[in-house]
């Protein structure tokens, strides 16, 4: 069975309160760039709990990847920080971050004090992934003002995991 992909590209700034809580990333549907790719239809409007997302960049169901199969899931992320008010930038991988079937499952924690220059952060992590278990890329930012993110992708690749030998 063939690796299953998707890839998403945001490149319209999404603003980050500065509320101490983490907040989904969101993506657009369809394709935006050479990066955008969904040809199992992981990332839809129409989503598999029969949800559809009318307004992608208001609607944090546009952070969701829907698994198309259970496999070993490799996830990648990428975000890029303005400058701002800030003294640190979070970010993790949730399975079912807004609680719609398992329960919010957070991985691959990650907190980063701004450097000098620009805030580039990029990611890989690898879980199991299950269809109606959606997965998503949160990012969180303390400060005393929000802050945008002006460019971010995320990606899930889904590998066949084989049954043991009997």
């Amino acid at each position: 069975m063939a690796v299953r992909v998707c890839s998403l590209i945001r490149s319209i700034n999404q603003t980050i309160p500065a509320d101490g809580s983490y907040h989904l990333v969101r993506f657009p549907f369809g394709s935006e760039g050479p990066e955008s790719y969904d040809a199992w239809g992981m990332h839809d409007a129409c989503q598999p709990d029969d949800y559809a997302v009318t307004d992608w960049d208001t609607d944090d169901r546009s952070g969701l990847i829907w698994p198309s199969m259970d496999g070993w899931g490799d996830l990648t992320a990428m975000v890029y920080w303005a400058p701002g008010g800030y003294n640190e930038t979070r970010d993790r991988f949730v399975r079912d971050p807004l609680n719609l079937s398992t329960g919010y499952d957070s991985t691959a924690t990650e907190d980063e004090a701004p450097t000098p220059g620009g805030q580039y952060k990029h990611k890989c992590h690898g879980i199991f992934v299950h269809p109606g278990t959606p997965v998503g890329f949160m990012v969180r930012v303390a400060g005393s003002q929000p802050v945008d993110i002006t460019h971010a992708q995320f990606k899930l690749a889904i590998h066949p995991v084989e049954s043991p030998p009997a």
